[in-house]
């Protein structure tokens, strides 16, 4: 029996699994043979939603993965991988070696933490569901504390806005703009969400220690701090490096149009340079994790099934942002123009929050949504009279 390993259990994970069980179903509606079977690795019981971690209760943003990949005849292995041999087609989780005939990478990012950094131990994260617990323990009943968030992009921005609901907050970047992957498009619209919440900026600095009750600044200058939250970037995890040598400044490996890294290697989620078009790569973000996912699994089953690949075609670029309580901003296009800010982008970024989850205990319904590469969502143009009524979408 052919076997499709697929190595992550988070968004790209997820629909990589439900990809290649779709690829196996319209082989076997077709009468060819479908005797595949489909394992994917993972450590742990939960799809975490990591874009709603920034939010109060981190138990909220997760799925059961025995929900989804039980009723769509997938294995869930509980463990981690250490080591991907391409050469014997073997990959080794927690001692056990698992052969494979196509494998996805879909093991994820990991965030870029300080080397050498007084006092590392104390940072807390909201890039995994144990470090948002973590955070959320230390701040439990409190208010007036004081927070130190390091780093403005987007995990930083929905950090820092989330905690100035109860404390004092300073956020902290070595660049001098706010928001600076983002670019100028949104950058006004976010300076004042920051000065309506009251969120002092300490710019072109970062922390260079961490004490009890206080960090200290790049300049010298010492603050307090009863949490520094640390949100200064992501990397794809180690894993691509048993891959390919030729990986981007992101550490992802370059895929084609069917997301193939090697002949019987495909990748997907945060691991994948894919080409959004000929100027841009993907986004980390659950935007293109999900996509990358369905398109990856479906062609990792389709190679082995005979059934005909599908190219990864991404639907329109936009981004949400979640604001706290000035609301949040949706952007479209990589020039990131804002189509709705405050109550109107927070009603957008709450629709999104509701569409990342999966479908689960219905098999008919994952293979569905796995079978929808787009996702529509509702656009609310700023100025009514322009476009008025488009539909965009995001995967």
């Amino acid at each position: 029996m052919a076997h499709v390993v697929i190595i992550g259990g988070g968004f790209a994970g997820v629909w990589s699994a439900a990809g290649a069980a779709l690829a196996r179903r319209e082989a076997d509606l077709a009468r060819r043979d479908a005797d595949l079977s489909i394992t994917l690795i993972a450590p742990n019981d939960h799809l975490v939603l990591r874009p709603r971690l920034y939010e109060s209760d981190p138990d909220s943003a997760k799925v059961e993965l025995r929900r989804i990949l039980g009723p769509i005849g997938v294995e869930h292995v509980r463990a981690s991988v250490r080591t991907i041999d391409t050469g014997r087609r073997v990959v080794v989780a927690d001692g056990r070696e698992l052969g494979y005939d196509r494998l996805v990478l879909a093991a994820g990012s990991e965030l870029v933490r300080p080397e050498g950094l007084p006092g590392a131990e104390r940072l807390f994260d909201i890039d995994t569901l144990d470090g948002a617990r973590r955070l959320e323990r230390r701040l439990r009943g409190r208010d007036g504390y004081s927070a130190v968030v390091v780093g403005a992009g987007f995990v930083g921005l929905e950090a820092a806005t989330a905690l100035a609901a109860r404390g004092r907050v300073l956020l902290v970047d070595r660049s001098d703009v706010v928001g600076h992957e983002l670019g100028p498009g949104p950058r006004a619209e976010i300076e004042a969400a920051l000065d309506e919440l009251g969120i002092e900026r300490r710019l072109g600095s970062t922390v260079t220690e961490v004490g009890d009750g206080y960090a200290v600044l790049s300049g010298g200058a010492k603050v307090a701090a009863d949490v520094v939250v640390w949100a200064a970037g992501l990397r794809a995890g180690g894993l691509t490096r048993q891959i390919s040598d030729d990986l981007d400044r992101l550490g992802r490996v370059p895929v084609d149009r069917w997301l193939r890294a090697l002949p019987e290697v495909f990748a997907a989620g945060d691991v994948a340079a894919a080409a959004y078009d000929a100027e841009h790569t993907v986004m980390q973000a659950c935007q293109h994790a999900t996509p990358l996912g369905k398109v990856a699994g479906y062609n990792a089953a389709a190679d082995l099934l005979g059934v005909p690949p599908r190219e990864f075609t991404p639907g329109p670029y936009v981004t949400c942002l979640d604001l706290g309580g000035a609301g949040a901003i949706f952007t479209r296009g990589w020039n990131r123009r804002v189509m709705a800010s405050g109550a109107e982008g927070a009603a957008v970024k709450k629709l999104i929050n509701q569409a990342i989850h999966p479908p689960v205990d219905d098999a008919e319904k994952i293979l569905a949504a796995a079978d929808a590469v787009y996702l529509d969502l509702p656009f609310f143009p700023r100025d009514q009279n322009e476009d008025a009524g488009e539909v965009i979408t995001a995967a």
